[in-house]
């Protein structure tokens, strides 16, 4: 730990590693969007035997509709809950009543667990609205930050330092699912903006606790260099950092294996944005401030500005 912001340069190409494939997927593929931003349907049913995808598909394919997803799930240790997203299916229709009837012919009794209807237009307003629920709040947590470190040399860094680390824990969740979605066929729907809402105030809650500790030992000079003062206050963080994240890594591993299948994907961006949360509020957001401090970040900007620059000629005699 006396040691850990002289290797930021690791955890730095640590980030890199994880980042790049998923924004080389994001790129290329995209997210797969469910039916709360593309509109369609949403059709949860239990049966009282176990039950395969062919079986659903074979259905719906026989009853005109192609497309969507059937994800199958384990309740009481049997394979008999279906989640099926489709095209939009009117709830009363005569399409929808012969698929009922399919299902019990063909596969057996059942229980409707949960069947939802979005349009294509409420679709469209709930993504743009989420897309600026996410803007807004990066807004304010940059702000507020930067309003509780008003009195330190630079404030605006420790807010920039915050966003930057909140961004690595956001692209690493949707690299993962853009790459889920081309492989797996997972699909986000509401439930991940708010997973992405919670784990962007998870990341800043965590780096704000560091970020406070800076600011006391720095007030303090408890090191007689800024990278030492770094140093000196993740020691006194981490592991209470550590075992808040554990705490809630471990409840949902537990609700991932054990919940329903509508919220498995909600609880798979929580595990995932909690513990790159915890990686970049340590790894990554304190290491800035020391990057910035040393000078490491001007540098770089120099050189990346200066490239491909021709040095200016020597006057001729």
């Amino acid at each position: 730990m006396e040691h850990l912001a002289s290797r930021r340069h690791i955890y730095y190409l640590i980030s890199l590693i994880v980042l790049i494939p998923g924004i080389i997927s994001l790129a290329v593929w995209g997210l797969r969007l469910g039916i709360d931003f593309t509109g369609g349907t949403l059709w949860e049913v239990q049966f009282q035997q176990s039950i395969t995808t062919e079986q659903i598909r074979g259905i719906l394919n026989q009853n005109g509709i192609e497309g969507g997803t059937v994800q199958i799930s384990s309740q009481d240790g049997t394979n008999n809950v279906a989640l099926i997203r489709i095209p939009e299916l009117g709830e009363a229709s005569e399409q929808k009543q012969a698929i009922e009837q399919d299902f019990t012919n063909e596969i057996g009794t059942y229980t409707e667990l949960d069947f939802s209807t979005v349009g294509s237009s409420v679709g469209t307003s709930i993504r743009n609205r989420s897309l600026l629920a996410v803007v807004l709040a990066s807004v304010a947590i940059l702000l507020c930050i930067a309003y509780a470190f008003r009195n330190t040399q630079n404030p605006a860094l420790y807010g920039i330092a915050a966003i930057i680390g909140m961004v690595h824990d956001i692209l690493v969740v949707l690299g993962i699912f853009a790459i889920l979605g081309e492989f797996f066929d997972v699909e986000i729907d509401a439930l991940f903006v708010t997973a992405v809402l919670t784990i962007i105030g998870f990341s800043v809650h965590d780096t704000i606790v560091v970020f406070d500790r800076i600011r006391e030992n720095l007030a303090n000079r408890v090191e007689p260099t800024f990278e030492g003062i770094v140093d000196y206050s993740l020691a006194q963080t981490i592991v209470r950092s550590l075992n808040t994240s554990m705490t809630v890594v471990f409840t949902l591993l537990a609700l991932y294996l054990f919940g329903g299948a509508s919220t498995k994907n909600f609880v798979l961006a929580l595990l995932i944005g909690v513990i790159s949360g915890t990686y970049s509020s340590i790894f990554n957001a304190s290491q800035i401030l020391v990057s910035w401090e040393t000078g490491e970040i001007q540098r770089l900007w120099r050189r990346i500005t200066s490239f491909g620059r021709r040095p200016a000629a020597a006057p001729s005699r």
